[in-house]
């Protein structure tokens, strides 16, 4: 796929209008789809503003030579001769079967059709359409122009021969692609769940409040946010639907389990920073809360946070989830986490970890603790875990 390809994206929100500005300032043609077509006059707006800027910071050369790269349509027919098309819209299975059905009806056999989805069925999206064998995921993280990420994720249907040219493509768009099976979140929203829902439990069960658990995770464990913090900034909306679809996507597996705190939230609208209240209140004036900032409590909360991370990890690299080296890229790229959980792993110790986890097991004899039998086997003679 060269730079003659033209690229489709449907849907002009921050995702979709993300990806186009990637896909634009790496030389193709991008035309940008959407129904609404208020929404593509604010994201055409968006788009060449934020190029104009960033050729005022020196950081691009010729804004207007890649302005004139798009085109924004509100008919789906606009998109018959493009090469790769990426759905970017609402996280409902059935609307993008939809959409991958009309598609395909639409452009050439040659053309390859993607869906950025972050937690759903590769597979299934595919399987809307007569000739799965070119449909795959392409996961962006948010704001796409910024961060690093892609992960590739091959349905079991798609044709093995297009993984290759996938990767490269999202090289040269000046992407970090990682390569992940089709299961529940992929590598990034599976992996990073703990980091979201035990510190939710710690806060739920009175050991600590939010302010605390935030600063451990980031003053002790190096995070850029805490947890508390980056999902109110995610937005409830979107942070718990992914851990809803991943826990349902598992069959209800409980280490995916949703929290009460932050579905009651997302049902009273309190979405985070968006609407200017989450776990933390945002508005003007509004006092933020003070951490306890005792290290022996901060240690306790981070050292229970990390080895459900660790055992996560040691569990995706168990079920062939991904590479070593992706697993690691995605977490550090994906979520900016300080360092690969497997290399954390083996820099805190496999027995440790594992004695961590048998302990919370033996204390709440739920199942959401089970160590991964990775993770149990590497803790023998505490053998790397790579």
């Amino acid at each position: 796929m060269d730079k003659n390809t033209i690229v489709g994206i449907i849907g002009s929100g921050a995702m979709g209008a993300g990806i186009a500005q990637v896909a634009a300032v790496a030389g193709h043609n991008v035309i940008v789809l959407d129904l609404n077509a208020d929404a593509l006059v604010k994201a055409k707006k968006s788009i060449s503003g934020t190029l104009v800027k960033l050729q005022e910071k020196g950081k691009l050369a010729n804004a207007d030579e890649i302005i004139a790269r798009f085109t924004f349509a509100d008919d789906i027919s606009a998109l018959k001769d493009c090469g790769l098309v990426i759905e970017a819209i609402v996280e409902k299975l059935e609307v993008k079967k939809s959409v991958f059905a009309q598609l395909e009806a639409l452009v050439s056999d040659t053309c390859i059709l993607a869906s950025n989805t972050s937690s759903l069925s590769i597979t299934s999206i595919a399987a809307a359409c007569a000739n799965p064998s070119r449909v795959m995921g392409l996961h962006f993280f948010n704001p796409a122009p910024l961060m690093a990420l892609v992960e590739v994720i091959p349905a079991i249907q798609t044709d093995a021969a297009l993984i290759g040219p996938a990767t490269e493509l999202m090289k040269q768009w000046g992407k970090l692609p990682v390569v992940a099976k089709d299961t529940p979140g992929f590598i990034v929203n599976r992996i990073a769940r703990p980091f979201y829902s035990e510190a939710i439990r710690i806060y739920e069960e009175g050991i600590a409040d939010m302010a605390t658990i935030d600063w451990a995770m980031t003053e002790l464990g190096g995070f850029r946010m805490g947890p508390f913090t980056l999902m109110d900034y995610i937005g409830h909306d979107v942070n718990y639907v992914v851990t809803e679809t991943v826990f349902q996507s598992f069959f209800y597996d409980p280490r995916y389990k949703p929290s009460f705190s932050q579905k009651r939230l997302l049902e009273a609208g309190w979405l985070g920073r968006k609407t200017g209240k989450g776990f933390y209140n945002y508005a003007e004036g509004a006092a933020m809360p003070e951490a306890n900032k005792d290290t022996i409590l901060g240690t306790q909360i981070l050292e229970r946070v990390l080895a459900m991370l660790i055992n996560e990890a040691a569990d995706a690299l168990h079920l062939n989830v991904a590479s070593v080296a992706d697993l690691e890229t995605a977490m550090t790229k994906g979520v900016n986490y300080p360092k690969g959980l497997l290399q954390w792993c083996n820099e805190w110790g496999a027995d440790k970890c594992l004695e961590k986890l048998d302990g919370l097991y033996n204390d709440y004899h739920e199942d959401r603790y089970r160590a991964s039998v990775l993770l149990r086997k590497q803790a023998i003679g505490n053998k790397k875990i790579v």
